[in-house]
């Protein structure tokens, strides 16, 4: 290799970081993985044995933080915050900006994790918040009428 272990692993981590936000601890969480597997890649290259070595490292590696941190996928919206299942962040709700670091969309997530099409993907308190003001604009006063019309117009 014509670079450093090091040097490489920071430039994979640097890039990483630079899609995906993280904290300290989970920065230097992935400096250690990266380079330990940079490493071990290294040693089997020396002596033939890359795929062996490869599979043996990950075998080594402890599961992912973001797997541990929430068992049930429905226990991801709570209260103040949602945790991003993809990356262990916290939102007030998950955008369509914060989906497409990870390659997905709304529909590709709710679907990889088992929620329903229909659920929300942003903190109780938000969806709470966005009801009461829909409530103080009349807007389910007026909801209830236009399916009152809609249901009159398709039955004469």
């Amino acid at each position: 290799m014509t670079k450093k272990l090091f040097e490489l692993t920071a430039e994979i981590v640097k890039e990483n970081v630079a899609v995906t936000p993280m904290g300290i601890a989970d920065t230097e969480t992935l400096l250690i993985r990266v380079y330990n597997t940079l490493q071990a890649i290294q040693q089997a290259e020396d002596q033939g044995g890359f795929i062996k070595a490869l599979s043996e490292a990950a075998e080594e590696s402890p599961p992912r933080e973001e797997e541990q941190a929430v068992p049930n996928p429905r226990e991801s919206i709570q209260e103040d915050h949602v945790i991003c299942l993809e990356c262990g962040a916290k939102f007030r709700q998950l955008t369509s900006n914060h989906l497409k670091t990870h390659g997905l969309t709304h529909r590709e997530y709710k679907k990889k994790w088992g929620f329903r099409l229909k659920d929300s993907l942003s903190a109780k308190s938000v969806s709470d918040n966005r009801s009461a003001k829909a409530k103080e604009r009349g807007i389910p006063k007026e909801l209830k009428a236009f399916h009152e019309t809609r249901r009159t117009k398709k039955s004469s």
